[in-house]
């Protein structure tokens, strides 16, 4: 009779985390398509709008900004009111985004498309809470591969903001984009729809004060190289994914070559997801954080060799794959530096240092692009990646890394 009930307890919590992961995964790809949409036409959008042209990516930036912005406000409504209520929270973000972007571009307000691009980054950073759901929501022994998993669902953002762009771009002419946006309000409508299903647990009360101090858990080695990886892995995707739309257009590409090579890139970041987490599983996170760092030096090659559209989407599927190995990574070693009261406050601290390191990387590439050229973009993210192998190399070289993995 124990043994039923134990038994029939595993199959309910088992198919209970597969349906959170599910619905993550299929959120993921449908806030991964409001992504794409912000990335491949933002700088464009920004180009024609703006008063000056080296302004042309400060939507992005701005974009970026809401996502480092709201990384702590929105760990602190998961770990007063649990994960769900933050996600629904970024979701209406997402629709406000489209809905004022759409209306920025009627009215020709560079300024209010900012504003709209903001509310972009806040959803985007919502989203990016989805992958330590999806760790809460599985075994010790399970949680790399429900985090690749949830990550894998991106893929599909890959083909649908693309393809929303493709279509929908010349619909409202003359005012180019601006139905994109408001399809890109509709999926993240759709997509509250679908979390508004998923049942995590809301923290107890209790747990909301406890575990040590952000400071104490931030001088932890692994946390530093964690974090080290996860914003070096980010910035330098952001960087390239800002600039390569502009780029490609200063080079005399079409759009649809942009949004396609967008398409792809996206495809790069999440397609290994199925696969990440066994990986990490079998060699371990920091392994699989280098091979995404020589993969992402590998992108900066392929961009260094030419301009031609191979040239370009060659750089970004490797950046996009390189991406997928390091932040996947890097998120997982997180996992390994708190305790589960501890989760929210430390993912939140992760995040934000992330984020705000790609303020840094999106603001800087209009201005290298604009006044220096595709080729300075590629060389300027070699110096990062060697930094952050190096960083990895001598923590595993340490002694107490070497003792905790003996």
């Amino acid at each position: 009779m124990t043994n039923q009930t134990l038994t029939a307890a595993s199959i309910a919590a088992s198919s209970h985390e597969r349906a959170n992961v599910a619905r993550l995964s299929i959120a993921q790809a449908l806030a991964g398509g409001n992504s794409a949409v912000a990335y491949s036409v933002g700088a464009v959008v920004g180009a024609g709008l703006a008063p000056n042209p080296a302004l042309a990516t400060l939507p992005i930036t701005i974009f970026v900004i809401g996502m480092a912005s709201s990384t702590l406000p929105a760990g602190a409504v998961a770990s007063r009111w649990g994960r769900r209520a933050a996600f629904l929270i970024g979701t209406g973000c997402g629709i406000a985004m489209g809905l004022l972007a759409a209306l920025s571009i009627y009215l020709a307000s560079f300024w209010l498309f900012c504003v709209a691009l903001f509310f972009g980054g806040a959803y985007a950073a919502a989203v990016l809470t989805f992958r330590f759901a999806a760790a809460d929501c599985a075994p010790t022994e399970r949680r790399a591969r429900a985090v690749s998993l949830v990550m894998a669902g991106g893929l599909f953002g890959g083909v649908i903001g693309p393809q929303l762009v493709t279509y929908t771009m010349n619909i409202w002419p003359p005012f180019m984009f601006a139905a994109t946006f408001l399809g890109s309000a509709g999926l993240a409508a759709l997509s509250a729809l679908i979390l508004a299903g998923v049942t995590l647990p809301t923290p107890p009360r209790h747990e909301v004060s406890r575990g040590r101090p952000l400071l104490e858990i931030a001088r932890q080695p692994r946390f530093l190289v964690a974090a080290l990886s996860g914003a070096t892995s980010y910035m330098l995707m952001n960087f390239i994914m800002t600039s390569a739309p502009l780029a490609m257009k200063i080079c005399g590409l079409p759009q649809t070559a942009a949004n396609l090579g967008l398409q792809w890139h996206i495809i790069g970041m999440y397609a290994p997801g199925f696969l990440t987490g066994r990986l990490i599983q079998r060699f371990g996170a920091a392994p699989m954080v280098l091979v995404g760092l020589t993969t992402t030096l590998s992108a900066a090659i392929a961009g260094l060799t030419g301009v031609d559209v191979a040239h370009f989407w060659t750089n970004l599927i490797l950046l996009g794959v390189g991406w997928n190995f390091s932040f996947t990574g890097a998120s997982v070693m997180v996992l390994d530096t708190h305790r589960p009261e501890e989760r929210t406050r430390v993912q939140s601290l992760n995040d934000f240092l992330v984020f705000g390191t790609m303020v840094v990387g999106s603001f800087v590439s209009g201005g290298l692009l604009t006044e220096y050229g595709w080729q300075t973009v590629c060389w300027t993210m070699i110096p990062p990646l060697a930094l952050t192998a190096l960083a990895i190399a001598l923590w595993r070289r340490s002694p107490s890394e070497s003792a905790e993995a003996a």
